[in-house]
């Protein structure tokens, strides 16, 4: 194949596999992304998640990742539900209310590369899906998909931001998409104004530190600090306060993905039952979810914290 044929069997594939979105930019060091990234490690807005400190290079070079990297391909995956829990239960980001997005995504992604190596040849890629010192949304505006908004989120017009973003690093040679080069936030504040924690700061900097989803899944500590109390609006994992008062998500549409769907704990758990969640418990529902992430110590931590 040329490049052009190339460039059209990537995107093609991607709609196959389910994926919203594709985009592709050329493979180059991320300089502006440098700078942001050591200014904000500097200020200690990454709390106690010492791990954003490692591997520097790798999140801003991706020849560091795949050696010969030609070309970055985003790929985007809607996780909108259709039904959302009833405003009185303890709060779970949308993200998690199905199957645990690294798997699906993964075995997606292992799936396109064995397609490009069966149908263009002998090809050098690894695909990413947060799980890997990569600069997803940096990206994601580089392929011409969306804008990064002042809650730091990629937004995109036509559906907002509710999606799971995953990058494939391949030494393909492809045709680049256009850089998404316009701000469509404008003056709006609504997520700054609406966030409890004052996490979201001016010029689209996120005081990881400062926000409920650090707080309630990051955090390792046994108590959450004290100050802190009242805040949460109920969030007991994770938060969407910010994506929710976007006026952008009023085109959000429901996932066709249905390893997304809700679990049926999630939507149906009442606060009480939600308390009393022993271990095991815990263990048998939550064990293809994300929420097993901050294990059950760290969940009836959150609860207590939260109805206290």
């Amino acid at each position: 194949m040329n490049i052009a044929s190339q460039t059209t069997f990537i995107k093609q594939k991607a709609k196959q596999l389910g994926f919203d979105y594709c985009g592709i930019a050329k493979a180059e060091f991320l300089d502006e992304d440098a700078k942001r990234l050591e200014s904000w490690l500097q200020q200690g807005f990454h709390g106690k998640m010492q791990y954003m400190e490692n591997n520097f290079d790798l999140r801003t070079d991706p020849s560091k990742l795949v050696p010969g990297a030609k070309s970055v391909i985003t790929l985007m995956q809607n996780y909108y539900p259709q039904q959302v829990q009833k405003t009185d239960r303890p709060k779970i980001s949308k993200y998690a209310y199905g199957k645990d997005y690294h798997e699906v995504i993964r075995a997606l992604l292992n799936e396109f590369l064995n397609a490009i190596k069966e149908n263009i040849g002998d090809v050098n890629g690894r695909g990413f899906v947060d799980s890997a010192p990569v600069l997803e949304k940096t990206w994601a505006n580089k392929t011409g998909l969306g804008w990064v908004g002042k809650n730091g989120m990629l937004i995109t017009k036509q559906s907002g931001s509710f999606f799971f973003i995953a990058t494939l690093i391949t030494d393909l040679d492809l045709t680049a998409d256009d850089p998404f080069a316009k701000d469509f936030c404008g003056s709006c504040t609504r997520c700054i104004d609406n966030c409890p924690t004052d996490a979201i700061l001016p010029n689209k900097v996120i005081n990881g530190s400062q926000c409920i989803s650090y707080f309630t899944i990051e955090l390792k500590d046994e108590i959450l600090p004290e100050e802190m109390k009242g805040r949460f609006q109920n969030w007991a994992f994770g938060c969407d306060i910010c994506q929710d008062v976007c006026p952008w998500n009023r085109f959000s549409k429901p996932t066709r993905e249905a390893a997304f769907e809700p679990l049926p704990e999630i939507l149906n758990l009442s606060t009480k039952e939600w308390l009393e969640l022993d271990e095991e418990a815990f263990r048998k529902f939550f064990k293809h979810s994300p929420i097993k992430r901050t294990k059950w110590k760290g969940l009836q931590r959150n609860l207590r914290f939260v109805q206290r």
